[in-house]
């Protein structure tokens, strides 16, 4: 045999030995559930018996969190491994998508790139222009069986039967379908009124946790009889939380608190740090799992990732045991806006309502579409709930801190409790230290990230770190007292950088009736900013004080905006008092706002709600 010849085969023989010896890796992603559904984490849960089978050939992560608690989101950390709001692609769902820059890629593309076959079978949902070298197949017909024999494969199955839209039922539907589940056997939250309509949701959505069971059973065994089980590294994990109300599009623990099962054949057990069948507490977020399949497929991870890997080689069991945090981020959701930050660590979570004004309860068309929103709705117009309950519909504090082990549902705010002021300071440390690092380009208006931030957030977030950390200790005055807080709050409400100005406004309503006596300066800036979305701030400074009605002038500053994301801002501070402040009708002429503007779909949901309420 000549020399080039040997030297082929052994080539080919090299290649062909590599290849078997990485795993394949398969992902089944369930929509819309968090751990407390499902019994294998939650004495209250269902039975599932397919997911618990993979867990007892497997590991069991108890303290899985998906970062944010929604899709794309969720699934545009999922598939970068880099924090949303460092990327800007934690909005839902952006006007535009973001431009990955050059050196940071989808990662199923390093995959690719190492021979691996990827398919996703359907759903994408990222926030991103999405290159063409992250899948071989993404379609509803995707599967492994297309590759080339030998060839390693990462497949994505999304399983939709627990979606939030399932329950969307009608109370037709509610009154004449019985459920699987006994309705008056299910757990119903402390926060939730316990009503047969809360009871027959909770027992449906019971129902498509173990129909979405079954599914998972079903891509098992195609796995098993093609003989590619003893091959194949299973993730089963949800995208974010589950579909009851304040859950889905909150970061409350059922929002972002997610079961992860990953089984491990007999010959990759090596690959875990944990034995097989065993439980850890270590704490796993979304932001990690790009980095945890690249380092089971043996491919070096590259520098952009924020993740660390959970499992493969040199990973070790003493100092994943030791991780005990994980940050989560929510902004825009739908029509909706809020900016909130978490940061769970050990038992304790801490929640940073930067516009603690904002009121979970503000409408959203599509989560009120579940009856129990509405009902729940209604029974606090009517005074009939618990202070418990009520809580969702009522002005936040800018900070929270729960006991999650002792208080699951967040339900006891401990946050001004004496006996925890050092947990308080040093988690409000390490949440700010992290909104540093990124830097986190949420204190930025959404309109003015796409305009400028879009095509390099990363290069933006570079060049603006200063202006970001400036925006961040202006915000951050809302956690000292009001005395403390007034000279510097009239030092910026002056200030030449109009988002220095934006944010002052922003604390003074945090602030409310206390900071009455900047009434005139915010005056001079409701008539006459140069940015108009401070006009809109200080509109909404007067009504949520009561100090005056600026619904007039709300609506003009509306009439004004021919940028559709600035107009929705405007839009849910038009909702925000309409609905739970001043509670003024407001009288908007359509004709009157930018065309491009009303033909928005966001717009439109939000106008629709205005005009029927």
């Amino acid at each position: 045999m000549k020399i080039n010849s040997f030297l082929t085969l052994l080539f080919i023989f090299g290649v062909s030995s590599l290849r078997a010896q990485q795993p394949n890796i398969v992902w089944i992603t369930s929509e819309d559930n968090s751990i407390h559904y499902m019994k294998l984490f939650d004495s209250n849960g269902v039975e599932t018996p397919n997911i618990e089978r993979l867990a007892q050939h497997g590991v069991k992560f108890n303290r899985t969190f998906s970062n944010t608690s929604v899709c794309s989101a969720a699934r545009s950390t999922l598939i970068t491994g880099v924090y949303g709001p460092k990327l800007a692609t934690h909005y839902h769902r952006a006007e535009q998508k973001i431009t990955l820059p050059e050196n940071i890629k989808m990662f199923p593309e390093y995959l690719r790139n190492a021979g691996y076959y990827t398919t996703n079978n359907l759903k994408e949902d990222y926030n991103i222009y999405k290159g063409v070298d992250v899948w071989d197949d993404s379609s509803k017909d995707a599967n492994w069986k297309n590759r080339k024999n030998g060839q390693p494969f990462f497949h994505v199955y999304n399983i939709g039967t627990t979606h939030e839209g399932i329950v969307h039922f009608s109370e037709e539907k509610m009154k004449s379908s019985s459920t699987i589940t006994a309705i008056d056997s299910v757990f119903i939250q402390p926060n939730h009124p316990n009503t047969q309509n809360f009871k027959y949701t909770n027992a449906f959505y019971r129902d498509q946790i173990q129909k979405m069971d079954t599914e998972v059973g079903q891509v098992i065994k195609a796995l098993e009889e093609e003989g590619l089980l003893k091959n194949t590294i299973i993730f089963y994990y949800a995208d974010h939380g589950g579909v009851l109300p304040n859950s889905k599009g909150y970061l409350k623990e059922t929002g972002l608190h997610v079961p992860l099962v990953v089984y491990l054949p007999e010959k990759y057990k090596n690959l875990s740090p944990f034995s097989i069948g065993s439980s850890t507490n270590a704490f796993v977020s979304f932001v990690d799992f790009g980095a945890t399949v690249l380092n089971l497929a043996g491919i070096e991870i590259p520098k952009t990732i924020d993740g660390k890997p959970f499992l493969g080689k040199n990973i070790k069991a003493k100092k994943l045991v030791k991780q005990d945090e994980a940050f989560g981020y929510a902004d825009r959701f739908d029509e909706k806006y809020d900016m909130v930050r978490s940061l769970r660590k050990g038992n304790l979570k801490y929640i940073r309502n930067f516009q603690p004004f904002n009121i979970d309860g503000l409408m959203n068309n599509y989560r009120y579409k579940q009856l129990a929103y509405s009902e729940w709705k209604s029974l606090f117009d009517n005074g009939q709930l618990r202070p418990i309950q009520s809580s969702f519909f009522e002005p936040k504090t800018s900070e929270e801190l729960y006991d999650v082990e002792n208080d699951p549902f967040e339900t006891i705010n401990l946050a001004n409790n004496p006996a925890y002021t050092k947990e308080r300071s040093q988690l409000r440390n390490i949440l700010n230290s992290w909104i540093k690092k990124m830097p986190d380009l949420s204190f930025y208006p959404e309109y003015y990230l796409i305009k400028d931030a879009f095509k390099n957030p990363i290069a933006f977030g570079k060049a603006h770190r200063k202006n970001i950390n400036r925006y961040l200790k202006i915000a951050n005055l809302q956690l000292t007292s009001f005395e403390k807080a007034k000279p510097k709050l009239l030092k910026y409400l002056k200030s030449s950088d109009e988002l220095e100005r934006l944010w002052a406004l922003t604390v003074c309503s945090s602030f409310g009736e206390k900071a009455k006596e900047f009434s005139l300066e915010i005056e001079k800036i409701m008539s006459s900013d140069t940015l108009l979305l401070n006009r809109m701030r200080a509109t909404e400074f007067f009504a949520i004080t009561g100090i005056k009605d600026t619904s007039y002038e709300m609506i003009n500053i509306l009439y004004q905006s021919k940028n559709e994301t600035e107009a929705l801002l405007i839009l849910n501070a038009i909702v925000l008092q309409r609905d739970f402040y001043q509670k003024l009708d407001f009288m908007i002429d359509i004709t009157k706002i930018d065309n491009r503007v009303r033909e928005n779909k966001l717009i439109v949901e939000r106008l629709k709600y205005l005009e029927l309420k």
